[in-house]
């Protein structure tokens, strides 16, 4: 056997990856063309998948995106609540202050007399 190779084309193929006669064997090039459209098939499916997990994806973050906007303008309304309770607990402190001086000024020995009692019971109990 002669294995020596030329830079011509002197070889038994000559350079040409595809000769022109028929196939030597009919198996190969069936089971090239199967493995074809088996790689094919995988491709298509996986495109698929992916396209469908893409979807599933986009579904995802656009329903996060909504509830952090829905967080958000919750958030952006809190400031606005808490001066309205501030308002109105300072209205309260108000008219109990008022309504305290009021009651004191109305009865001042009973207030200092009852404010007495009160300390000595405070007393009392703080030994015990």
């Amino acid at each position: 056997m002669d294995r020596s190779t030329t830079m011509g084309g002197n070889s038994p193929l000559g350079g040409n990856t595809n000769p022109s006669y028929p196939a030597a064997n009919p198996k190969l090039e069936g089971a090239t063309q199967t493995a074809h459209q088996t790689v094919d098939s995988v491709a298509n499916k996986a495109t698929a998948q992916l396209d469908r997990l893409s979807g599933t994806a986009h579904k995802a973050v656009n329903s996060a995106a909504d509830v952090a906007n829905t967080a958000a303008d919750w958030a952006s309304t809190l400031p606005e609540q808490a001066k309205e309770v501030q308002s109105k607990l300072t209205e309260v402190q108000t008219k109990f202050t008022e309504s305290a001086c009021a009651s004191i000024r109305a009865r001042p020995l009973s207030t200092v007399a009852g404010a007495l009692v009160v300390g000595y019971l405070i007393g009392r109990l703080a030994r015990i």
